[in-house]
């Protein structure tokens, strides 16, 4: 067995806190090396007070194991370490205690630069986040999938990419199950994957966005109604996200931009989604781009009331609408 690193941080954005968590199973899993958790492991946490008991987490750290070859010390919430108490820990990293090993999850907030450093020199940094996009989603999958006994055929990735949508810790899991069911090493493809998928994810918005762009109504459809499932979106706040969408593309045109750079200061966005944003605002024209408003605002008044029918019909109407526009504009390019 191998002696393990004096120290292990794993952060992640708040939006990724469940992948931080996996992430950090994972190293505890391999630092243990088959050891029993209950003699070997201790958690420490803010448990809803507002500071670490950090003379605690000093006297763990330097504190030799007893009766047991290695102790591992869980710290969570490491975001919210101040820079006062990141200096103090980082001091005791430099001279770490042997046997002992600190793993520092930290899956919002900012872990002080001075920590991260001494995790570093004498350990890892692990970034657990994942990137937004549909395609940053469809590597980690791929990914996991590489790491896991079992093959994805590529339309099975696609698939199952789709179905967890930003619900990414789920992924594992899943690989697991196929692994007991079919066995190390199978390659599956869809038709293999379906029956273990259970309940889909949760989806971003710009899934939705990204599909009407697309002008693939069918795919738009099927984001519009994972949105508005259980415990999802309400019609009236879909709507304003496409109003918004829409009122972002027209302020773009004729505004002169031609850079996402430009895009971006002119919108207050981030230069990635500006340039998405440009290019769809050109592709669509001013005359679309208009229709789409027009579209998205008789749909608000729509779903407040203003029609007969049921609010998730407007939705679905609006979106194969405007679907059907940026096919149109497709063609005509």
């Amino acid at each position: 067995m191998t002696a393990p690193v004096p120290a292990v941080l794993v952060k992640g954005r708040e939006a990724d806190a469940p992948l931080v968590a996996q992430e950090v199973r994972s190293v505890v899993g391999a630092l243990l090396e088959g050891r029993d958790a209950a003699t070997c492991v201790e958690e420490l946490a803010y448990a809803g007070v507002d500071e670490l008991d950090v003379a605690r987490l000093v006297d763990a750290m330097t504190t030799p194991p007893f009766l047991v070859d290695r102790r591992i010390v869980v710290v969570r919430d490491a975001g919210r370490l101040s820079a006062q108490d990141a200096t103090r820990i980082a001091a005791v990293l430099e001279h770490p205690t042997e046997g002992v090993c600190v793993v520092f999850a930290a899956g919002s907030g900012t872990v002080p630069a001075a920590l991260q450093r001494a995790i570093a020199s004498v350990g890892e940094v692990r970034d657990a986040s994942v990137g937004a996009s549909l395609r940053d989603r469809r590597a980690f999958v791929q990914a996991r999938a590489r790491a896991s006994g079992v093959r994805l055929e590529p339309e099975a990735t696609e698939r199952l990419t789709a179905h967890v949508g930003e619900d990414l810790s789920r992924v594992d899991q899943i690989l697991a199950t196929l692994e007991v069911a079919y066995g190390a090493g199978a390659a599956l493809g869809t038709a293999d994957l379906e029956p273990f998928l259970g309940e889909g994810g949760a989806v971003p918005e710009w899934d939705l966005t990204d599909a009407i762009a697309a002008g693939d109504a069918a795919a738009a459809l099927d984001v519009l109604r994972r949105l508005l499932g259980p415990g999802g979106r309400a019609g009236p706040g879909l709507v304003f996200t496409l109003q918004r969408h829409y009122l972002r593309l027209l302020r773009l045109d004729g505004a002169g931009a031609r850079t996402k750079e430009a895009a971006g200061e002119l919108l207050s966005v981030s230069a990635y989604p500006a340039g998405k944003l440009l290019a769809q605002s050109h592709a669509l024209g001013s005359e679309r781009v208009r229709h789409a408003v027009g579209l998205v605002a008789a749909a608000d008044e729509d779903v407040k009331g203003a029609s007969a029918l049921e609010g998730d019909v407007v939705l679905e109407i609006l979106v194969a609408r405007l679907a059907r526009l940026h096919r149109a504009a497709g063609r005509a390019a």
